[in-house]
């Protein structure tokens, strides 16, 4: 899967729920509708690892639920990064893959 095509995908369903439902989609907006979905997967961890009550669901349930909400925050993310010309693959590059091969130690 291409990280830019997926931002373009994502970016095209959001544009859309926002006309549908009228949301103005601002700066405030991607950083607080990030905020609650990563509320949404804390409930959903918690409801899947036994710490919340289930509402009746099924451990599958739960399960796909949590996959869900992963996602969720994953595409979040890929909206806010996008709102602010954020290059990811890059900014992971640096961040992260740098130290990739490095010593655990160092």
């Amino acid at each position: 899967m291409d990280l830019g095509q997926l931002s373009d995908d994502v970016e095209e369903i959001s544009k859309r729920y926002a006309e549908r439902f009228g949301i103005e989609r601002d700066a405030a907006w991607f950083l607080l509708k990030l905020h609650e979905e990563v509320g949404e997967l804390t409930q959903s961890f918690l409801m899947v690892t036994g710490q919340a009550r289930t509402k009746a669901r099924s451990q599958e349930q739960l399960t796909a639920a949590f996959r869900n909400e992963v996602a969720d925050v994953f595409c979040q993310t890929l909206l806010l990064a996008r709102f602010h010309d954020i290059d990811l693959a890059e900014a992971i590059k640096e961040k992260w893959l740098v130290w990739k091969g490095a010593d655990a130690n160092a």
